[in-house]
C-alpha cells in the first residue's frame, strides 16, 4: 500500500517545531520537507465505482483505477463558508471518526497543482486538520506552484569536459576549500601550507566521478605564505593557469586573525565586469565586493578588507 511506504517523520517534527516557535526558519524547514513528501488526500469515490473496487479501498487495499476516472478530494468547509483541502502526513493523523471512503497517497506537490487548478473552491490546504494543524495560505501555494513549474521546467544539461572542469574548478574554489578551511580553522590552513597542492587535489576528486581526474598536478597550484602583522596570517593560492578566464576564481587569499582564530576567504575572480575580489563567508554566502588591483597591490587590498582604515 502507497501509505506504507511513507516516512513523514522528519516532516512532523518540523511542523510540531514551527507550531511551537512559529519561526520563518521553521516555516522553511516544513515546506522543504513538504516538497519532497507523500501525503494523504481523502477522496470522494466516483459514482460509477466497481462495487470489489470499493471493498479494496475500505481494506486498504491499493487500487488500480481506470485512467480516464474522475478523483474529487474531500473538502472543509470553515466557519467562514470558505473551503480547504485537508491532507495527512500519516494514517495515524485521521481520527477514525474522520476517515473518509477513500484515501490517495499522492506527492504533496500534486496537491500544489490540484489546489492551484481549483483556485476558486480551495481558499487553502490545511495540513493535519485534526491533530496538529498547519495552514498553507493561498500566497504558500502560489509560491509552491511556481516552483513547481520551475522544476517540470528544468533540463538536463549536459556538460563538455572544459565546461566540467571549470565547473569543479569553482566548486573547488569557491565552495570545498573554503568549506574546509571555516571548519578547521588554523589546522585547516596548515595542512594547506604543508600539503598545498596534494590537498587541492584531494578536493577535486570529490567533485570529479569515481575514476575520472581533474587533470591538474600539485605542482600547478602556488603557495605564499605571509605574517603580515602580530595577529594576521595570509595564505595566497595561485591557481592554474588555465584557470585565469571569464567566470573563474583564478586566485585565493585565506586569512587567520590569530587573536579571534577566524578565517577569512577572499576570491580574485575573472567576471564579465573584469577582475573583481570577492568574498565566502562561513554560511557559504558569496559576494563581490570590489574591483581587483594590480597584482602587486592585492595583499594590500585584502589587508584593507581584513582591517579597515
Amino acid at each position: 500500500m502507497a501509505e506504507q511506504k511513507m516516512n513523514n517523520k522528519a516532516l512532523e517534527e518540523a511542523i510540531a517545531a514551527f507550531r511551537s516557535d512559529k519561526e520563518r526558519d521553521s516555516y522553511v524547514k516544513v515546506m522543504e520537507l513538504l516538497e519532497k513528501s507523500i501525503v494523504l488526500v481523502p477522496a470522494i469515490p466516483p459514482k460509477d465505482m466497481d462495487p470489489a473496487l470499493m471493498e479494496q479501498l475500505k481494506t486498504g487495499k491499493p487500487v488500480q483505477f481506470p485512467k480516464d476516472t474522475k478523483i474529487v478530494p474531500c473538502l472543509l468547509r470553515k466557519e467562514t463558508g470558505e473551503q480547504a483541502l485537508p491532507i495527512f502526513t500519516s494514517p495515524q493523523q485521521i481520527p477514525e471518526d474522520k476517515k473518509s471512503p477513500m484515501v490517495m497517497a499522492m506527492p504533496f506537490m500534486g496537491v500544489v497543482s490540484m489546489a492551484a487548478a481549483n483556485q476558486d473552491k480551495v481558499e487553502e490546504v490545511v495540513v493535519n486538520p485534526f491533530t496538529g494543524m498547519m495552514i498553507l495560505n493561498k500566497a504558500v501555494l502560489e509560491i509552491a506552484e511556481k516552483r513547481r513549474k520551475a522544476v517540470g521546467q528544468m533540463k538536463t544539461v549536459q556538460l563538455t569536459p572544459e565546461q566540467f572542469k571549470d565547473f569543479a574548478h569553482n566548486r573547488v574554489s569557491l565552495l570545498l576549500l573554503p568549506r574546509f578551511l571555516f571548519e578547521q580553522k588554523e589546522a585547516g590552513l596548515k595542512r594547506l601550507q604543508q600539503e598545498e597542492g596534494a590537498l587541492l587535489l584531494q578536493l577535486y576528486d570529490e567533485v570529479y566521478p569515481k575514476g575520472k581526474k581533474c587533470g591538474c598536478r600539485a605542482e600547478d597550484f602556488s603557495f605564499m605564505t605571509l605574517n603580515l602583522t602580530d595577529t594576521i596570517q595570509l595564505t595566497r593560492l595561485d591557481m592554474p593557469d588555465e584557470a585565469n578566464k571569464k567566470g573563474l576564481c583564478y586566485r585565493v587569499y585565506a586569512v587567520f586573525k590569530r587573536d579571534s582564530e577566524e578565517v577569512l576567504y577572499y576570491a580574485m575572480e575573472n567576471t564579465k565586469d573584469g577582475n573583481m575580489i570577492a568574498r565566502v563567508t562561513p554560511d557559504g554566502k558569496h559576494e563581490i565586493l570590489e574591483p581587483a588591483p594590480e597584482n602587486g597591490a592585492e595583499i594590500e587590498a585584502i589587508l584593507n578588507l581584513v582591517e579597515p582604515s
